[in-house]
C-alpha cells in the first residue's frame, strides 16, 4: 500500500514537472517570438545605434529591478510551496513580498531624481525606462511558480507581447521615437503584473495584511546574499554595455546588444527549466539529499548536451540571424555573435549547480561566488577595453560565465567532502 501511495505521488510529482515546464516553455517561447519580431521592428524604425542606447537604458533599469525584487523571485517560489495549503501563511508570504518590493522602488526613484544632476549618459531614457523597473514591483511569477499555477500566466504573457509589437508598430516610425520604445514595454508588463496579482489574491482568497517592521528586516537581511548574487549576474551581462559609452566604443554599443539580447533568450530558457525543476527539487531535496545529487549531475549533463547542440546553430547561422533581424549583414554582430554561441552551453552546465546551493540554504557561498564573480567582470571589461580587441570585448561574457562554472563546482566538491 505503502509503495503504491509513494508510486502515485512521484507520477503526480513527474505531471506537476512536465506541466511547468511547458507553460514555462511557453512563457519562453512567446517572449522568444517576442525578440524576434520586435528586435526587427525597433531596428529598422530606429536603427542598430538607437537600438544599443535602448538596451543601454533597459539593462539599467532591469539592474535597478534586480535589486527592487530582493532575491524574492527565488526565496519566493519555496515559500509559497511551503504555506500553499496555509491562506493566511500565505497572504503574509504575498503581502512581505509586495511590500519590501514597494519600498525599495520609491528608493529608486529617489536615487533616480538625484542622478539629473551628475549628467549621466543618456539620462532621458533611462528615466523613460522606470516602467521597466515598475514591473518588478508586481511581477507575480515567483507566485504562480511555487503555486504550480503556470497556464494563466502563460495565456496573460502571450497577450502581452502581441500587444507590445502592435503598440511599437504604432507608435515607434523613426529614430526620434527611439525613447519611448522601453517605456512601452514596460507600461505594458505592469498592466499584465497587476492584474495577475490581483487574480493570484483572489484566486488563494488572500486577506489583506500589513507587514510587521521585523518581517521586512527579516527578508532583508536573509535575502541579502540572493540580492547581491543577482545583482553581480545582472553586472557580469551589464557592465561592458555601461562601459562600451564612456571607453569610446559606443559603436560597439548596438552590435554587442543585439547579440547579448539574443543570447540572453538562451539563459531566459535556462531559468525556465530552472523553475521548472525548482517546486519538485525541493522535495526531492527534503527526501533525499543523495538522491537529489545524483538527480543533478545527470540532468545537468543532458541539459548541456541539448544547449551545446544549440549553441552550434548559433555559431553556424550567426550571418543569417543578424541579416534576418536587422536586414543587414554586420561583420561586427556576426564576430561577436559566434563567440557568444558557446555561453549557453557553459551556462546549462552551472544552472543546477546554483538550485544546488539555494536548496542546500548555502546563501553565504552564493554571495561569496557573487563577489569573486563581480571582480572578474571589473578585470575583464577594463582589460578588454583598454587593449580595444573586439574578439575579447566578444569574449567578455564566456569568461565570466566558465569562471562562474569553474567556482560553483569548486563549492560543491569542497561541501560535498567536508560532509563525507
Amino acid at each position: 500500500m505503502k509503495k503504491r501511495i509513494a508510486g502515485t505521488y512521484h507520477k503526480l510529482r513527474a505531471t506537476n514537472i512536465l506541466s511547468n515546464f511547458f507553460n514555462l516553455s511557453g512563457i519562453q517561447l512567446s517572449n522568444l517570438l517576442l525578440i524576434i519580431l520586435i528586435i526587427p521592428v525597433i531596428t529598422r524604425s530606429i536603427g542598430i545605434y538607437e537600438f544599443g542606447i535602448v538596451m543601454f537604458a533597459s539593462r539599467f533599469s532591469q539592474l535597478a529591478g534586480s535589486v527592487i525584487n530582493w532575491g524574492t523571485g527565488q526565496s519566493g517560489v519555496r515559500d509559497v510551496a511551503f504555506n500553499l495549503n496555509d491562506p493566511k501563511k500565505l497572504g503574509i508570504v504575498f503581502y512581505n513580498t509586495l511590500c519590501i518590493r514597494v519600498v525599495i522602488f520609491v528608493f529608486y526613484l529617489i536615487l533616480l531624481f538625484v542622478l539629473q544632476w551628475f549628467h549621466v549618459g543618456y539620462y532621458t531614457y533611462i528615466l523613460l525606462s522606470v516602467p521597466i523597473a515598475l514591473a518588478e514591483v508586481f511581477n507575480p511569477l515567483c507566485f504562480f511558480i511555487g503555486a504550480e499555477r503556470l497556464k494563466l500566466f502563460n495565456i496573460y504573457n502571450l497577450v502581452f507581447n502581441i500587444a507590445c509589437i502592435l503598440a511599437l508598430l504604432v507608435f515607434i516610425k523613426g529614430p526620434g521615437d527611439a525613447i519611448w520604445v522601453n517605456f512601452i514595454l514596460g507600461t505594458a508588463n505592469v498592466i499584465t503584473y497587476l492584474v495577475l496579482m490581483v487574480y493570484f489574491g483572489s484566486t488563494f482568497k488572500l486577506t489583506f495584511y500589513l507587514p510587521l517592521k521585523n518581517e521586512l528586516m527579516k527578508i532583508g537581511k536573509d535575502n541579502f546574499y540572493l540580492t547581491i548574487n543577482n545583482i553581480s549576474v545582472n553586472l557580469q551581462q551589464s557592465i561592458i554595455i555601461f562601459a562600451l559609452p564612456r571607453w569610446g566604443y559606443g559603436i560597439l554599443l548596438g552590435p554587442y546588444t543585439l547579440c547579448d539580447r539574443i543570447i540572453g533568450q538562451c539563459r531566459n530558457l535556462l531559468i525556465t527549466i530552472s523553475n521548472a525543476i525548482y517546486p519538485n527539487a525541493a522535495h526531492t531535496y527534503q527526501q533525499s539529499a543523495a538522491l537529489w545529487n545524483v538527480y543533478r549531475r545527470k540532468t545537468k549533463y543532458l541539459i548541456a548536451a541539448i544547449f551545446f547542440a544549440g549553441s552550434m546553430l548559433i555559431f553556424i547561422l550567426a550571418g543569417f540571424i543578424v541579416f534576418t533581424l536587422t536586414k543587414e549583414y554586420n561583420a561586427t554582430a556576426i564576430l561577436i555573435l559566434r563567440i557568444m554561441a558557446f555561453v549557453p552551453t557553459i551556462s546549462a552546465l552551472n544552472v543546477l549547480n546554483v538550485l544546488d546551493q539555494l536548496l542546500k540554504n548555502n546563501n553565504v557561498f552564493i554571495f561569496r561566488i557573487a563577489l569573486v564573480l563581480f571582480i572578474i567582470s571589473l578585470l575583464v571589461a577594463f582589460i578588454s577595453l583598454n587593449i580595444g580587441n573586439y574578439m575579447l570585448i566578444g569574449a567578455f561574457t564566456l569568461i565570466v560565465e566558465a569562471s562562474a562554472l569553474l567556482l560553483y563546482e569548486y563549492i560543491i566538491k569542497k561541501t560535498s567532502l567536508q560532509n563525507a
